[in-house]
């Protein structure tokens, strides 16, 4: 078994947590995540509800599994009682990522509750250790969702120089080998999030899991046309990668058309009301390709904590 810090202070068997994709990742994929021996999250969007979250979060609490709820920090300015919620809910983690976490993290502390933080820059690292959370997630720009455009090694490296805390490593990691690299290069574990689309326990559609199954590593876009389109209060700074579609064809790269053009926007909020994948955005990370069919996430987190054990002992026959 591998043991790391992430393994030590939630209890888990495997150092994996589960990325909280709203829309994906709710109660039964958290659990699923945390049966398997991971931490399972659950995503809040911003314009879910206190109701949403105590729901998702009964699913794993009922058999007494950790689980982690994460939030959106410039969502809760608008949103203060999804932060509310997420207590209540009494989580092990919750992840306050995409904005400043600090105005969070003492109520979290205060409760008793974990606090990690996805960062996109050195500077975002700093920031979030200065806030006092207790976990930095290095995403990189492999990562489906809204991320940053800084290369996960790259920035993992960087981070753990200046990091006195545990790190976990999330983008394009899909694979035990893939598991084994973050946790050499230094990472307490891995925050993952593509691998999970394919699993019947997620929220999203068969339609969408098929979709997923059948993406390659080359077909995801790093865009904000999603977001403009339809007005969401997403930061410039974060785009979304997703799998590319007719829509992003269209209109990647002509996000300052698409204000004045209300028929575009109703074409992806009809889209995403009906499953239209054509005009949909389905959020996926570079590591697609590798998702090649459906499986349960607590098989998916097994295998990945087993294959990252076999890479590990085979990396030590490299040592002379």
């Amino acid at each position: 078994m591998i043991r790391t810090a992430l393994t030590r202070t939630f209890g888990l068997a495997a150092p994996v947590v589960g990325a909280p994709m709203a829309g994906v990742a709710g109660g039964a994929l958290a659990r699923a995540v945390s049966l398997g021996g991971g931490l399972g999250m659950i995503g809040v969007g911003n314009a879910a509800t206190p109701g949403f979250v105590a729901e998702e979060a009964a699913v794993p609490a009922a058999d007494g599994l950790p689980f982690g709820i994460g939030l959106m920090a410039w969502a809760l300015e608008e949103r203060p009682e999804l932060l509310d919620a997420a207590i209540a809910a009494r989580p092990t983690l919750v992840g306050v990522s995409f904005g400043d976490p600090a105005p969070a993290v003492a109520r979290l502390h205060e409760a008793g509750i974990a606090v990690a933080s996805q960062v996109n820059t050195a500077d975002d690292a700093r920031r979030a250790q200065a806030a006092g959370v207790d976990l930095l997630v290095v995403q990189g720009t492999e990562a489906g969702g809204h991320t940053g455009h800084r290369a996960m090694l790259p920035l993992l490296q960087e981070v753990l120089v200046l990091a006195d805390r545990p790190v976990l490593a999330a983008g394009g990691i899909a694979t035990g080998a893939g598991v084994a690299a973050a946790l050499v290069a230094g990472a307490a574990g891995v925050w993952i999030g593509t691998p999970l689309l394919a699993c019947p326990e997620a929220l999203n559609s068969p339609a969408a899991r098929a979709r997923v199954c059948a993406a390659t590593g080359e077909d995801t876009v790093l865009t904000r046309a999603f977001d403009v389109a339809q007005g969401l209060a997403w930061p410039e700074r974060w785009p979304g990668r997703a799998l590319a579609n007719d829509f992003s064809r269209e209109w990647h790269g002509r996000e300052d058309e698409l204000t004045a053009e209300p028929d575009a926007a109703r074409r992806v909020v009809e889209a995403r009301r009906t499953g239209d994948l054509s005009a949909a955005p389905l959020y996926a990370g570079e590591s697609v390709g590798l998702v090649t069919g459906e499986r349960p996430a607590a098989d998916v987190v097994r295998e990945l904590a087993a294959g990252a054990e076999r890479a590990l002992r085979a990396a030590a026959d490299l040592l002379a």
